[in-house]
């Protein structure tokens, strides 16, 4: 019976051993992971981060040129946006084969993810 039980306790210490180094490994990728958008015109291009934090913008001179400021700011803008929105779903993408079985990405890194969805709710002890 000892020697079932070890054997047991040797398989899942084995499997979560797996699963760490899948973390491990998506946290490495998630760390190195950006994107970055172009206008259609190539003028503007807008590089960002993981957590949507910008890395780069490279601007044609020829921007300068052809767009008042107001313009630029706005092409610069719209290209941080839909690189932001590229990179978020990219991380959900590589997130997803990690997450807990019916449990919505969302829940957890969306605007109203907490911890609790984590988390079992506390068990009531019997009366």
């Amino acid at each position: 019976m000892a020697d079932a039980f070890e054997a047991e306790i040797g398989q899942l210490a084995g499997e979560i051993n797996q699963r760490m180094a899948r973390i491990r490994e998506t946290y490495e990728e998630l760390s190195v992971m950006e994107h970055t958008a172009r206008s259609a015109d190539g003028m503007v291009s807008v590089t960002v981060g993981r957590n949507g934090q910008l890395r780069g913008i490279d601007l044609n001179p020829r921007a300068y040129r052809g767009l008042s400021p107001s313009q630029l700011a706005d092409a610069i803008m719209r290209q941080a946006a839909e690189a932001t929105t590229a990179i978020s779903e990219q991380s959900k993408e590589l997130m997803k084969p990690l997450m807990p079985e019916g449990l919505p990405y969302e829940e957890i890194f969306g605007e109203s993810g907490t911890l609790d969805a984590f988390f079992p709710a506390p068990v009531e002890p019997a009366p």
